[in-house]
Protein backbone atom coordinates (compact mmCIF):
# COMPACT_ATOMS: atom_id res chain seq x y z
CA UNK A 1 0.00 0.00 0.00
CA UNK A 2 1.19 3.50 -0.80
CA UNK A 3 -0.45 6.80 0.11
CA UNK A 4 0.62 10.21 -1.10
CA UNK A 5 0.04 13.91 -0.84
CA UNK A 6 1.23 16.93 -2.79
CA UNK A 7 2.58 20.17 -1.35
CA UNK A 8 2.74 23.38 -3.38
CA UNK A 9 4.57 26.48 -2.08
CA UNK A 10 4.76 29.92 -3.69
CA UNK A 11 6.99 32.74 -2.47
CA UNK A 12 9.42 33.31 0.35
CA UNK A 13 9.20 31.51 3.67
CA UNK A 14 7.54 34.35 5.60
CA UNK A 15 5.45 36.03 2.89
CA UNK A 16 4.72 32.96 0.80
CA UNK A 17 2.02 30.38 1.24
CA UNK A 18 1.19 26.94 0.09
CA UNK A 19 -1.40 24.24 0.00
CA UNK A 20 -1.59 20.50 0.56
CA UNK A 21 -3.72 17.99 -1.33
CA UNK A 22 -4.15 14.28 -0.65
CA UNK A 23 -5.31 11.66 -3.13
CA UNK A 24 -8.43 11.09 -1.04
CA UNK A 25 -9.07 14.87 -1.21
CA UNK A 26 -9.63 15.00 2.55
CA UNK A 27 -7.02 17.72 2.21
CA UNK A 28 -7.88 19.59 -0.96
CA UNK A 29 -5.66 22.61 -1.49
CA UNK A 30 -5.63 23.05 2.31
CA UNK A 31 -3.64 26.15 3.08
CA UNK A 32 -0.49 26.27 5.12
CA UNK A 33 1.94 29.11 5.73
CA UNK A 34 4.65 30.44 8.01
CA UNK A 35 1.87 31.95 10.10
CA UNK A 36 -0.07 28.68 10.42
CA UNK A 37 3.11 26.85 11.40
CA UNK A 38 4.87 29.24 13.74
CA UNK A 39 2.10 31.61 14.84
CA UNK A 40 -1.68 31.31 15.13
CA UNK A 41 -2.57 31.74 11.47
CA UNK A 42 -5.36 29.97 9.64
CA UNK A 43 -4.40 26.71 7.97
CA UNK A 44 -2.58 23.54 8.87
CA UNK A 45 1.09 22.68 9.37
CA UNK A 46 3.35 19.63 9.22
CA UNK A 47 3.45 19.11 12.99
CA UNK A 48 -0.35 19.18 13.28
CA UNK A 49 -0.58 16.60 10.51
CA UNK A 50 2.06 14.43 12.20
CA UNK A 51 0.11 14.62 15.48
CA UNK A 52 -3.10 13.61 13.70
CA UNK A 53 -1.35 10.73 11.94
CA UNK A 54 0.13 9.45 15.18
CA UNK A 55 -3.10 9.75 17.17
CA UNK A 56 -5.08 8.03 14.42
CA UNK A 57 -2.60 5.22 13.88
CA UNK A 58 -2.16 4.51 17.60
CA UNK A 59 -5.91 4.50 18.22
CA UNK A 60 -6.55 2.05 15.38
CA UNK A 61 -3.69 -0.23 16.55
CA UNK A 62 -5.05 -0.13 20.10
CA UNK A 63 -8.52 -1.08 18.86
CA UNK A 64 -7.01 -4.02 16.97
CA UNK A 65 -4.97 -5.17 19.96
CA UNK A 66 -7.93 -4.86 22.35
CA UNK A 67 -10.18 -6.80 19.99
CA UNK A 68 -7.58 -9.54 19.58
CA UNK A 69 -7.32 -9.74 23.40
CA UNK A 70 -11.09 -10.27 23.65
CA UNK A 71 -12.17 -6.75 24.63
CA UNK A 72 -14.77 -4.58 22.90
CA UNK A 73 -13.83 -0.91 23.36
CA UNK A 74 -16.81 1.43 23.65
CA UNK A 75 -14.71 4.51 22.86
CA UNK A 76 -11.07 5.45 22.40
CA UNK A 77 -10.12 9.13 22.21
CA UNK A 78 -6.49 10.08 21.66
CA UNK A 79 -5.01 13.57 21.53
CA UNK A 80 -1.64 13.74 19.81
CA UNK A 81 0.83 16.58 20.36
CA UNK A 82 4.02 16.93 18.34
CA UNK A 83 6.66 19.33 19.68
CA UNK A 84 8.91 21.45 17.46
CA UNK A 85 11.83 22.98 19.39
CA UNK A 86 14.50 25.12 17.73
CA UNK A 87 13.66 23.72 14.31
CA UNK A 88 13.69 20.08 15.40
CA UNK A 89 10.71 17.80 16.01
CA UNK A 90 11.59 16.42 19.43
CA UNK A 91 8.62 14.44 20.69
CA UNK A 92 5.13 13.08 20.18
CA UNK A 93 2.82 12.81 23.18
CA UNK A 94 -0.33 10.72 23.13
CA UNK A 95 -3.10 11.25 25.70
CA UNK A 96 -5.73 8.52 25.65
CA UNK A 97 -9.14 8.39 27.30
CA UNK A 98 -10.70 4.97 26.90
CA UNK A 99 -13.96 3.32 27.80
CA UNK A 100 -13.47 -0.43 27.70
CA UNK A 101 -15.85 -2.75 29.57
CA UNK A 102 -14.45 -5.59 31.67
CA UNK A 103 -10.75 -4.67 31.42
CA UNK A 104 -8.45 -4.29 34.39
CA UNK A 105 -6.12 -1.32 34.73
CA UNK A 106 -3.13 -3.63 34.38
CA UNK A 107 -4.45 -5.23 31.17
CA UNK A 108 -5.34 -1.82 29.77
CA UNK A 109 -1.93 -0.28 30.44
CA UNK A 110 -0.10 -3.30 28.98
CA UNK A 111 -2.15 -3.34 25.77
CA UNK A 112 -1.95 0.47 25.38
CA UNK A 113 1.85 0.42 25.83
CA UNK A 114 2.15 -2.29 23.21
CA UNK A 115 0.04 -0.30 20.74
CA UNK A 116 2.22 2.77 21.36
CA UNK A 117 5.37 0.80 20.61
CA UNK A 118 4.02 -1.06 17.60
CA UNK A 119 1.76 1.24 15.61
CA UNK A 120 3.38 1.94 12.22
CA UNK A 121 3.63 5.69 12.85
CA UNK A 122 5.40 5.18 16.19
CA UNK A 123 7.89 2.96 14.41
CA UNK A 124 8.45 5.62 11.73
CA UNK A 125 9.05 8.50 14.15
CA UNK A 126 12.59 8.92 15.49
CA UNK A 127 11.54 11.01 18.49
CA UNK A 128 10.64 10.50 22.13
CA UNK A 129 7.11 9.10 22.37
CA UNK A 130 5.08 9.30 25.57
CA UNK A 131 1.65 7.94 26.45
CA UNK A 132 -0.75 8.97 29.18
CA UNK A 133 -3.58 6.41 29.20
CA UNK A 134 -6.64 6.53 31.43
CA UNK A 135 -9.87 4.59 31.65
CA UNK A 136 -13.01 6.69 31.91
Amino acid sequence: MKRNATAVWNGTIKEGKGHLTTDSTVLNQTQYSFSSRFEDGVGTNPEELMAAAHAGCFTMKLSLDLTEAGFNPTSLETKGTVSLDNGVITSSNLVLKANIPDITEEQFQKIAAGAKENCPVSKAYNVAISLEASLV
